[in-house]
């Protein structure tokens, strides 16, 4: 079959799907009251096809450049008056129009791949009118500037900074510090999104779920101020446990993303420690009496001061760790792997994992990693002791001791994970 046929056919059914979703939405208007419908926008995409068609056939781009004016000028009268007739002052139809007339003309004329693409992805933006105005109403300002900074971070920043190493010990790589900073805001903004479209949270157990996605450490001192005044404390532990849990998990994942070989490592530990966590929150929160005060933690998704500190720590311990490593081995990673794991573990743990592409043995990676996150675990639990009534905070520290105690087991395990 001629290619030019093929492409004519692609770019008369873009302007159906567009056209049937416009017509779709106007099936109960009555005939010939509505400028543009399934047909014409149909025809649109053809028109466009046919119009480079003959520019690429007379070598006369000019004539797809008039076409495409003369298309808009037509589209837009017919709109405008339909627009004064009912009062409506969308502009929504017009563009539709317009894109369906240009992938017309792309899917002839350029890459019909894409041309594809865009009538798909124009037509589903159309059919979400509804999902997206209901996403504005919902939407706060912390929300919508959160999502821009990632937006500038991923698309702006990033390509900006150099992708090579700048120190003795190849540690410190501006693109990629920033790239694996970028990654830690996406899985906290994705986190606080799905909580926002699936769960209340006011709860105690979704916020603090929630709020472990971003900090397990701040949700835990949170829990513990408020056990002072609560008259039963063992839910707030038994959250905290929870978020422990998450906190684990979070760190899995990110290891699966970064280094999936690094997982046969951690991964039996891990799930150990995840699964005593998962059993003692779980026990602790059945042991509610009926004190339904939670210690809600509202949270951003994040924020530009913690995230910019985050990055500077991690290129800090980045290029700390590679030294260590370069001079000590793996006893100088395991160090600093458990000295940064204090305060932060998504910095102590990304520090470990990108030193596999370094020559650093993938065993010893691992053993950064898990302790990381017994130093972690065990920083969690002195702050609930200094900050929380003992009724909160000794479920909480049993309950990490038997998950460091199970994760060890597991690790001495014979590693056929």
């Amino acid at each position: 079959m001629d290619p030019l046929i093929a492409r004519l056919g692609l770019a008369l059914a873009i302007g159906l799907l567009v056209g049937l979703e416009r017509g779709w939405r106007e099936r109960d208007a009555p005939d010939r009251s509505r400028t543009a419908g399934i047909r014409t926008f149909g025809l649109s995409g053809l028109l466009g096809g046919i119009f480079a068609a003959l520019a690429n056939a007379l070598g006369a781009v000019s004539v797809l450049v008039g076409g495409f004016i003369a298309f808009a000028a037509i589209f837009a009268w017919y709109k405008a008056r339909e627009a004064a007739h009912d009062e409506d002052f969308s502009v929504t139809s017009v563009i539709a129009g317009l894109g369906v007339f240009a992938l017309g003309a792309l899917a002839v004329a350029g890459d019909y791949r894409a041309a594809s693409a865009g009538g798909a992805a124009l037509a589903a933006v159309l059919a979400s009118r509804e999902i997206l105005h209901g996403l504005l109403k919902r939407l706060t300002w912390i929300e919508l500037r959160s999502a821009l900074i990632l937006a500038v971070m991923t698309a702006i920043i990033l390509p900006l900074l150099p992708n090579r190493t700048m120190d003795p010990w190849d540690g410190f790589n501006p693109w990629e510090v920033w790239f694996l900073t970028v990654l830690m805001a996406s899985i906290s903004f994705a986190g606080y999104v799905a909580v926002r479209v699936l769960g209340n949270t006011r709860g105690l157990l979704v916020s603090s779920l929630a709020g472990s996605l971003v900090s397990s450490t701040a949700v835990t001192l949170a829990l513990a101020r408020n056990g002072s005044s609560a008259s039963n404390p063992l839910p707030l532990a038994g959250a905290a446990s929870l978020a422990a849990m998450v906190s684990v998990l979070r760190v899995c994942a990110v290891v699966l993303i970064i280094e999936p070989g690094v997982f046969a490592s951690v991964g039996i530990p891990v799930i150990a420690a995840a699964l005593v966590f998962a059993a003692g929150g779980a026990f602790l929160l059945a042991r509610n009496s009926g004190d339904r005060e939670s210690g809600t933690i509202a949270r951003n998704p994040f924020e530009l001061g913690p995230l910019l500190l985050f990055a500077l720590l991690f290129a800090f311990v980045a290029t700390a760790s590679a030294g260590l490593a370069a001079q000590f081995g793996g006893r100088g990673l395991l160090a600093s792997s458990m000295l940064a794991g204090m305060f932060d573990v998504d910095v102590s743990v990304l520090s470990a994992l990108r030193l596999v592409k370094h020559a650093v043995p993938v065993e010893t990676v691992g053993q950064a990693v898990l302790a990381a996150l017994a130093a972690n675990a065990i920083g969690r639990v002195s702050l609930a002791v200094f900050a929380g009534p003992i009724k909160f905070w000794l479920p909480l520290v049993s309950t990490t001791v038997i998950a460091l105690i199970a994760g060890y087991g597991a690790m001495v395990l014979p590693p056929n994970f």
